[in-house]
């Protein structure tokens, strides 16, 4: 059976978050610049097939590819890491100023990849073509689009980027679910199709959407673009990851051994008590 227990689930998430905060600077950096590269890719790609099909699920529906290269490959995204680490630092296994420092520096690669697949990729376009067309016009939507409605509109992408960390990061968590890469796929897949599907806010995403956009010659500003979308976004993916994946499930599925001991501990603590008896 590949089938991995939710108990089981959290200890991965714990063990992946004190490896994760252990990481070097130059690890966090190339694997955060090659996984905001992968998701710009994907978005690229779900765009692709949202123009050629006018169908708009069907972007949805090959998103999630660039989300399943950035897991099987264990690359750093911060999202990701936004549900992963608090687990560990709850416990006491990963400490607050390395939790920080993950989140900054693997936020600092998710952005120069995004940027650097951006620039690659608008040197293939035609400011006439339909996918610069596409760029243009989300990426007005996700910044300007909000500042018209100025409080309301910090409201709704609050939320946004709220709900789309809660199902990326049960993505990262439904991963673990498989011992099998193919299980993996499938149970990664579902929820990174449904935030994708109903539009909610991703910052990784954003940072390949919005630059590529202003490259191809949106009016937005880099005021713009982080007031209106990056920062208040990145806030909510904060949110979202923390406290609806990693510190929910961990409240709920982690065992708990002597005197509200964490199962490992508590399973030391016997093993040491048995050895004296």
């Amino acid at each position: 059976m590949s089938y991995v227990k939710p108990d089981a689930v959290i200890e991965q998430i714990v063990q992946a978050g004190v490896a994760k905060s252990q990481l070097p600077v130059r690890d966090l950096l190339t694997r955060g610049f090659l996984a905001g590269a992968f998701l710009g890719f994907a978005t690229t790609l779900a765009f692709t097939a949202s123009l050629q099909t006018k169908v708009g699920l069907t972007g949805a529906l090959v998103f999630p590819v660039g989300f399943v290269m950035i897991v099987l490959l264990g690359l750093e995204l911060v999202t990701g890491n936004f549900a992963l680490l608090p687990p560990g630092l709850l416990e006491g296994r990963v400490p607050l100023g390395a939790l920080l420092a993950n989140w900054g520096w693997v936020f600092l690669g998710n952005l120069l990849g995004s940027i650097f697949y951006a620039f690659l990729f608008v040197v293939t376009l035609t400011p006439e073509s339909e996918m610069a067309k596409q760029l243009m016009a989300v990426a007005e939507a996700k910044t300007l689009g909000y500042a018209r409605l100025g409080a309301q509109g910090m409201a709704v992408v609050l939320a946004k980027g709220i709900l789309c960390n809660w199902m990326v990061t049960l993505g990262v968590a439904m991963a673990l679910t498989s011992q099998a890469t193919s299980g993996k796929i499938v149970a990664m897949w579902l929820p990174i199709m449904t935030f994708f599907a109903q539009g909610f806010e991703h910052s990784v995403v954003n940072m390949f959407v919005i630059p590529a956009g202003m490259l191809m010659g949106a009016h937005i500003s880099v005021a713009d673009w982080w007031l209106w979308n990056q920062l208040p976004v990145t806030l909510g993916n904060v949110a979202g990851g923390l406290v609806f994946t990693g510190l929910a499930l961990h409240m709920t599925h982690r065992k708990r051994g002597v005197q509200g001991v964490p199962a490992p501990l508590a399973g030391e603590m016997h093993a040491a008590l048995s050895g004296r008896s």
